[in-house]
């Protein structure tokens, strides 16, 4: 599956340089991962944001926000957000600052 690549564009841009990010390939699409905890990703052309578990219900509640789910058995604090939920580069910054805060509460991965 092909992902958006002017989402990860806006992506990149709002993650600006930051020591410890790397991007991958993960999920069919690409993931931005903050001392190998994956913080905001794209897959097709929604973005994945990971969140603390705690939050996710909470962020499920908001329109254009749906659970990631490849297998059928969603993780909690995994989610997409839908286009519509991304219109503008504020909006997007408030999940990515979201998934770089859930990651950057966790111990760095070796």
């Amino acid at each position: 599956m092909a992902y958006d690549e002017t989402l990860a564009t806006r992506i990149r841009r709002g993650l600006g340089k930051r020591a410890g990010l790397e991007e991958k390939k993960m999920f069919g699409g690409i993931a931005f991962l903050l001392h190998g905890n994956m913080c905001v990703g794209v897959h097709g052309n929604e973005l994945i944001v990971r969140v603390d578990p705690e939050d996710g219900d909470r962020a499920l509640s908001e329109p254009d926000v749906r659970p990631f789910d490849l297998t059928g058995r969603p993780m909690k604090g995994w989610l997409l957000v839908k286009v519509n939920g991304l219109a503008t580069d504020r909006a997007l910054r408030r999940w990515i600052d979201a998934g770089v805060s859930f990651a950057a509460s966790l111990p760095p991965k070796a």
